[in-house]
């Protein structure tokens, strides 16, 4: 599989030789901060939010906690982009399928849940790292004071950013070989017609989309059934590009309007290259430079670390 279509989805961990020295620092650093350490990995979809996460928990001692709010639900493994266990490399990946299908997981639910992670993953000294596009969830975790996150924690915040144009293709070729995985199949088993879509996992881009052509299917012609299915997949495209513009505008509110320092990383380059370049633009433009920025964060201040964005911003 070519690299520039292994990049569309969540992919295995690559064999890039950068050598990490800092796996020792401690995530407390004592005489600058009483804090823990705690990363943040943000971004639209299909923008490699996992790849980085894995990439750096890897080389960091890092656990993921995920953040995507329909990840959490068990099921539609392929409609949700849920990371294989080939892609996680051994990484444990914490809030991933723990949530029946049909219940509703709110903000509360999702900020209770990692405040309990956090307490585990740092009590054996590991880095936590949260990633997943849901900001909603992210925004109410840092900001509500009832959780007492701030007090607890110091936070870096990595931004894996694509143009919206280069984005929006490689969203639509995801989606494609989404359906070669099986997505339409995996969408028929959950189909009901009496099915509430606005709840659990069903409300998932791939789920409400299909629901005319599920209906339809076994009572119309072929031609009717080939249309239907080309709206549904017409449909499901354009709602994953509504939901990345959504969520970059979401992160450029929490950067210029809360004041949150959020490291920009542009990864627009790494998805217009093709094989091996591909790999090394991904070297070159984001994970080297996102170590970068996390090795100054755990060895310094944050004062130190905000420094940082002047030179790869």
């Amino acid at each position: 599989m070519a690299m520039q279509s292994m990049l569309m989805g969540k992919q295995a961990h690559p064999s890039l030789h950068i050598r990490a020295t800092i796996l020792d620092l401690p995530l407390r650093n004592s005489w600058t901060t009483s804090k823990d350490k705690v990363v943040v990995v943000m971004g639209a979809t299909g923008t490699g939010k996992s790849r980085l996460s894995v990439d750096l928990a890897m080389r960091f001692n890092g656990e993921i906690i995920n953040s995507d709010k329909m990840q959490v639900y068990e099921g539609l493994d392929i409609v949700t982009n849920k990371i294989s266990e080939e892609e996680a490399s051994g990484v444990p990946h914490h809030l991933i399928g723990i949530v029946p299908s049909h219940a509703d997981f709110t903000c509360t639910d999702f900020c209770n849940t990692v405040s309990g992670k956090m307490d585990d993953i740092v009590a054996r000294k590991r880095l936590p790292i949260i990633a997943g596009g849901s900001n909603n969830y992210i925004k109410a975790l840092i900001d509500n004071e009832a959780y007492g996150f701030r007090s607890k924690y110091e936070c870096c915040y990595l931004w894996v950013d694509v143009s919206m144009s280069v984005l929006y293709e490689s969203l639509a070729k995801r989606v494609d070989q989404m359906v070669d995985r099986g997505m339409i199949e995996e969408a028929r088993q959950f189909f009901k017609p009496n099915a509430d879509y606005s709840k659990g996992v069903l409300r998932s881009i791939g789920g409400p989309e299909f629901v005319e052509y599920f209906r339809l299917e076994a009572s119309v012609d072929e031609e009717t059934r080939v249309r239907l299915l080309k709206e549904a997949l017409d449909e499901v495209k354009i709602n994953t590009c509504r939901l990345a513009r959504r969520q970059v505008e979401k992160i450029l509110a929490l950067k210029y309007e809360k004041g949150w320092n959020i490291h920009r990383l542009d990864a627009t380059k790494v998805y217009q290259k093709h094989g091996k370049k591909c790999g090394e633009a991904w070297e070159e433009l984001v994970l080297r430079p996102s170590m970068e920025i996390i090795s100054q964060f755990l060895s310094s201040s944050h004062g130190l670390c905000n420094s940082m964005e002047l030179h790869l911003n």
